[in-house]
């Protein structure tokens, strides 16, 4: 009787760590899919509470033409909406996460399509923290490619 308390107590310890886990995934696509719309948007106030900028924050990008940026992490919030995307809109697909504690690294493709239809693919990784109990981006590196 005491193994299979024991057995059910294990198992309901390990659904519930899984069920958390699961949440947390839940909510970190929903800030990454806000933060996209709220880019394309020029929602200037929604984009910067998808961000929380740490000294060590950095924003990285590659381009299809070999140019790599090292976007100043300010320039995610209080964002003018012109200096922002305009309009179209972005699938994110496979995610890959790691979350541990109130950080998480999340890595995903996304395909970004204009107003106007044109498409843009990219791998993409994201560095998240818990902020009062929010998942905040603090760090990103996007590469653009061209598919085959």
């Amino acid at each position: 009787m005491k193994q299979k308390l024991t057995l059910c107590l294990l198992i309901a310890i390990s659904l519930a760590g899984y069920s958390q886990k699961t949440d947390e995934a839940e909510s970190i696509k929903k800030l990454l899919e806000k933060e996209s719309a709220t880019w394309r948007a020029q929602d200037s106030k929604g984009h910067t509470e998808c961000w929380h900028i740490q000294p060590y924050s950095r924003i990285l990008v590659s381009t299809l033409e070999g140019k790599t940026y090292d976007v100043p992490p300010a320039a995610m919030i209080d964002t003018k909406p012109e200096a922002m995307g305009n309009g179209g809109f972005a699938v994110q697909t496979n995610y890959k996460m790691s979350i541990n504690g109130d950080t998480a690294w999340v890595s995903h493709d996304e395909e970004s399509t204009s107003k106007e239809g044109k498409k843009t693919l990219s791998y993409e990784i994201r560095m998240l923290e818990k902020i009062k109990n929010q998942w905040k981006l603090v760090g990103q590196s996007i590469h653009i490619y061209k598919s085959e």
